[in-house]
């Protein structure tokens, strides 16, 4: 009996230790920001690789052969179209030139005494004095000397052109690189290395490349009414240099090649930027930024709402009616300032979810707040904190 009533306290004594200490409660839904998405015009833009061109690009060579005798510019000086750059030896050139002029003088002597002589022959021929072949004769003798009257004028022009060659003169406006040549040199008419280069960079080319697959989804886009595209004549673009800065002047999209390049697969589209300063240099690699069109019904969604799963697919989380996680598969098109746009997997309407994600899984209900306004999480050990929390 009395073991039987130790046994009963003990029990009882147990039930109420028990009893003492209530189970912790529930702990709350996460909370976590979302963005309602909406519609809006959003320009598109693409980055493309290219390469700066003169606007004109000169190489001065020489026209006849001979001795340099003199340079007459300052090496990155500016030379306009007609100034003398270099002078030839031109003795050779100017005995040519007399030697010419006297046959010419000899030419127009002889045309004189054959012109006489055939008159008379005719007179003769007439009289039955001569033969009719001799007076045939004379009038030929007449008729080629004046031949060669106009074939030593020729002579004589060509000798003054070559004359006029000894001075190597600038064929366009711009600046001149280096001079590959110093007087005493010997130079060749026809010769394929370039006394120096002259380059017109008032205005620049930039040419780039993009893919003919990119040009083909933009006129598909076009075609189907969803983005507007600007005219050629009037698209915009921006110059990114090397050192990251962006060109403080603003291009112009002049052209698209009419061919795909057979190596590469792409299309070449050139643009114009003004160069007052010479900041430009031709040779130079930098990346443009195309205005293509405008997306009259884009979707813009925040960087942070867009991850990727196990395959690589970009995804976000969608509240449900119920304040439920739901995972999309998207697609995105492209980066606009911090957002993406998306064109598939999402529509105008979705709550997509930018702030809380850690620790959330799809299918999750969670305490939704608009982004911006999420209350910040309850300190370990406060009520409300997880399970666990606040304790070692």
């Amino acid at each position: 009996m009395t073991r039987l009533l130790l046994c009963t306290l003990a029990a009882a004594g147990t039930v109420l230790s028990g009893c003492g200490k209530a189970p912790p409660p529930a702990p709350p839904p996460p909370s976590v920001g979302f963005v309602t998405l909406k519609t809006e015009p959003v320009t598109l833009t693409t980055e493309l690789p290219g390469r700066i061109s003169a606007m004109e690009t000169s190489d001065v060579r020489p026209q006849v052969s001979g001795v340099v005798r003199e340079r007459l510019f300052k090496e990155g000086s500016i030379v306009h179209a007609g100034q003398i750059l270099y002078v030839i030896e031109d003795a050779p050139y100017r005995a040519s030139l007399l030697n010419a002029q006297g046959q010419l003088a000899q030419a127009q002597a002889t045309i004189r005494s054959t012109a006489l002589q055939a008159d008379r022959y005719r007179q003769l021929a007439g009289a039955n004095a001569v033969s009719k072949q001799d007076a045939d004769n004379a009038d030929a003798s007449a008729r080629q000397a004046q031949a060669q009257v106009i074939t030593a004028r020729g002579s004589v022009r060509t000798a003054q052109v070559n004359l006029g060659f000894t001075r190597v003169r600038a064929p366009i406006t711009g600046r001149i690189g280096r001079s590959l040549v110093t007087p005493g040199a010997l130079v060749a008419n026809g010769q394929s290395d370039a006394l120096a280069t002259i380059q017109r960079m008032d205005s620049v080319y930039v040419d780039v490349s993009q893919s003919a697959a990119q040009l083909l989804d933009l006129k598909a886009a076009v075609s189907g009414g969803g983005v507007s595209r600007q005219e050629p004549d009037s698209a915009r673009v921006q110059l990114l240099l090397p050192n990251g800065q962006t060109y403080g002047q603003e291009g112009k999209l002049e052209f698209a090649e009419v061919t795909v390049d057979q190596n590469t697969g792409s299309v070449t589209l050139r643009a114009t930027f003004p160069n007052p300063d010479g900041m430009l240099l031709p040779g130079l690699y930098v990346r443009a930024r195309i205005v293509e069109g405008v997306q009259t019904q884009g979707l813009l969604v925040p960087q942070a709402g867009i991850s990727r799963n196990e395959r690589g697919q970009a995804t976000a989380l969608v509240l449900g009616p119920d304040d439920k996680l739901q995972p999309r598969v998207v697609t995105t098109r492209q980066t606009v300032g911090d957002k993406w746009l998306v064109t598939a997997g999402l529509k105008p309407g979705d709550r997509v979810v930018t702030e809380g994600l850690v620790g959330v899984m799809p299918g999750m209900k969670v305490q939704a707040h608009p982004a911006g306004t999420v209350p910040p999480a309850p300190p370990p050990g406060a009520p409300g904190s997880q399970p666990g929390q606040g304790h070692p």
